[in-house]
């Protein structure tokens, strides 16, 4: 039997942290059986579902790199498909018609709840064949009264549910649309899915749905409910935690890579090991050996990762990962002749690619003003002075290269006897705009002779127009 998964997303919203796991962990299962991997969109919530939110759903799994096999089917689609096993069901007896009013399952429930009974529908209507003028019913799925369902869950272990604990759930509503866990079967079926991947919110929907598949004369898909994702705070993941759209990491300057290595680390591990090629993920992860209790979501956990991703990169991989970013602030990467040393001189000292441009745009661009901060800190006392004798020394080196101008710049330390940083952090702040820039000799060396010597006569006139 070939595995095939699904991950079918409620286009309602963004695709955030938790359907990125689902996604990631229902993805490598069936590419380590070389299995088909299934995109389903339930979007028969009309008040909800939205177009951006469907787009929002395919650039999260595009820019993770979790390609489908099959789809995308919508269920809004398949209408015709869910009324004709719901009439199957009608036929053969195992579901009915319900014509029940709201008020009246109100005072049921009502009742059950002052007898200290969980609240149910009581199947009143089990054996009513004549219909109630006027009233548009409902369909109930007719759950069996006796016996149990064994779910063998691959990563809770086995569960048995009572059926007398569940009651006869809705399948259609009085306008005839499905509910989701009818439409989750009929799809589960139709898709021929073998393994079931969802978190473990819906283990109450489970036996549900197991019966309503046997009823249809299939045997369920193995179950695999992970474990929610908490916050740090042992409270469910929220926005506060983090729990934002997949692609405001991407925005943010996390690497794909980085973010889906730190996803399937969440709740699942192979030894010691932290850092996981693709390939690795898909040889080595096992939805069997995901942990039972809830993994916690640990943001510093996750930069640390995208920091040790981009390490790793090739100049040219990090160049291509960051264009975009540069393009967003104005700049052609790809035309800038120094593209290379910049992205070397600031390849470990960046922790996001945002952060990396954000470091770079200085050597591509003049500076347009000076960190108020920095400026105020070492724009002052005989900073002037010192950057116009640097200036000076600096007009005369040749060759224009980090071992001359390290000469240049310690020789004027020495000859002022003063520490290094009086002179280095001032030019940085000429050159740099801010207090924050790789070496000083590797910084001038990259920037070039006439952009530092012309950035340092715009500072001494900044510093003498204060003065």
């Amino acid at each position: 039997m070939s595995v095939r998964t699904r991950f079918p997303p409620s286009p309602t919203g963004y695709l955030h942290i938790g359907g990125a796991r689902t996604a990631l962990f229902s993805w490598l299962y069936a590419r380590k059986y070389g299995g088909a991997f299934v995109l389903r969109i339930e979007d028969t919530d009309r008040e909800r579902s939205t177009e951006e939110s469907v787009q929002a759903i395919f650039d999260g799994l595009q820019w993770l790199g979790l390609d489908y096999d099959e789809g995308p089917f919508y269920q809004t689609g398949r209408m015709g498909r869910y009324r004709e096993v719901v009439e199957q069901l009608l036929r053969e007896g195992k579901a009915y018609r319900c014509y029940c009013s709201k008020e009246e399952l109100d005072a049921l429930r009502e009742r059950q709840r002052a007898k200290g009974e969980k609240p149910r529908y009581d199947g009143r209507c089990r054996q009513r064949d004549t219909p109630v003028p006027g009233v548009d019913p409902v369909v109930r799925f007719r759950n069996p009264r006796d016996g149990d369902v064994v779910i063998d869950d691959v990563v809770k272990g086995r569960i048995i549910i009572s059926n007398g604990e569940l009651d006869d759930l809705i399948i259609a509503r009085s306008d005839g649309m499905p509910t989701y866990n009818f439409t989750v079967v009929v799809d589960d079926m139709d898709m021929r899915i073998t393994h079931v991947i969802r978190g473990d919110d819906h283990v109450n929907n489970t036996p549900k749905q197991i019966n309503i598949l046997r009823a249809l004369g299939n045997e369920p898909p193995k179950y695999a409910h992970v474990p929610m994702i908490l916050g740090e705070d042992g409270k469910r993941l929220s926005k506060r935690h983090g729990a934002v759209s997949v692609m405001q990491y991407r925005d943010e300057g996390y690497l794909p890579e980085a973010l889906l290595n730190y996803l399937v680390r969440l709740g699942w591990s192979h030894g010691d090991q932290e850092i996981f090629s693709r390939q690795e993920m898909i040889e080595l992860f096992d939805i069997g050996e995901v942990h039972r209790s809830a993994a916690v979501f640990n943001p510093d956990k996750l930069l640390w990762l995208n920091y040790e991703y981009m390490k790793s990169l090739s100049l040219t991989d990090l160049r291509d990962h960051a264009r975009w970013f540069f393009g967003n602030r104005g700049i052609d990467i790809d035309a800038q002749p120094n593209w290379h040393e910049v992205l070397k001189a600031n390849q470990e000292r960046s922790k996001t690619l945002v952060e990396l441009v954000e470091r770079s745009l200085f050597f591509f661009r003049d500076v347009d003003g000076y960190d108020e901060k920095s400026a105020k800190k070492f724009f002052k006392g005989q900073a002037g002075e010192i950057l116009e004798e640097l200036r000076s020394e600096l007009a005369g080196i040749e060759p224009w290269q980090p071992e001359t101008i390290h000469q240049c710049v310690h020789g004027l330390a020495e000859k002022r006897s003063v520490g290094l940083g009086k002179i280095a952090q001032p030019v940085r702040v000429a050159v740099a705009g801010v207090a924050v820039s790789p070496p000083i000799d590797d910084t001038l060396a990259i920037l070039g002779k006439e952009a530092t010597l012309r950035r340092i006569d715009a500072a001494v006139a900044y510093i003498n127009s204060r003065a």
